[in-house]
């Protein structure tokens, strides 16, 4: 399949970027990293293989882009101040640099977001605060709630990056007509440890009256990595 690597400086962020592209046409899918993992992380568990039919065959065009949660939500040498504000930069890189680049490589006008742990909560978030940029969300074994990475503090930047605080919240008509025009589809197995982080985040997305798809992977899983490629493949069309 065609792999390329891409690099460049973020203005958002003030340091390099990379991410690995595989497939030159299709619908495109934004695979954001887990938890401290990098953009690597879905080829090196070998997921991108598992979905090299939907690559080969110009179904989809795949974006592994990198994190910086381990200089934010994780980095605990910082305050948790510097920890949220790092995410509102990545916020703006994602935005205003990976989507433009997106949007150069591939003319499709309709973007699927999906990550694992710490990446389905990005998946999501950027697909409610943007909705005209995202389309579709895979959200797997998400972790929706980042208040246990900022040890107690809160200021309005960690409540308008909280789907569960600012959601029920949301009034605006116009807003909430462009968010359910998403796809949304929240993703769990019967023994995830994360299971009641996606049973709420399902709950918020229902007070507002915002249909979308909760599905519970009914089956013990001892190696979550060997069922997230299948999740999504069955929930890419």
């Amino acid at each position: 399949m065609k792999r390329e690597y891409k690099k460049w400086k973020s203005p958002s962020l003030g340091k390099e970027m990379e991410m690995l592209v595989f497939g030159d046409r299709g619908t495109p899918i934004i695979i954001f990293p887990s938890d401290e993992e990098r953009f690597y992380e879905w080829e090196d568990a070998g997921l991108i293989e598992s979905l090299s039919e939907q690559i080969n065959e110009g179904y989809n065009q795949i974006f592994c882009v990198d994190s910086v949660a381990y200089e934010g939500f994780l980095n605990k040498d910082v305050e948790p101040f510097v920890r949220i504000s790092r995410q509102k930069q990545y916020e703006d890189y994602i935005i205003d640099e990976v989507i433009p680049f997106i949007r150069k490589e591939n003319k499709s006008k309709f973007i699927v977001a999906t990550g694992a742990n710490l990446g389905a909560y990005y998946a999501l978030l950027f697909a409610l605060k943007h909705p005209q940029h995202i389309q579709k969300v895979i959200g797997i074994s998400g972790t929706y709630d980042i208040k246990p990475y900022l040890d107690g503090f809160y200021d309005d930047n960690v409540y308008f990056n909280s789907p569960n605080d600012f959601l029920p919240n949301m009034h605006e008509k116009k807003t909430l007509k462009e968010i359910s025009k998403v796809d949304i589809r929240l993703l769990t197995y019967s023994n995830d440890p994360q299971r009641l982080h996606s049973e709420e985040m399902s709950d918020t997305l229902w007070l507002k009256n915002l249909d979308h798809n909760f599905y519970v992977w009914e089956k013990k899983v001892s190696e979550p990595w060997n069922i997230v490629a299948p999740m999504l493949k069955q929930h890419l069309f």
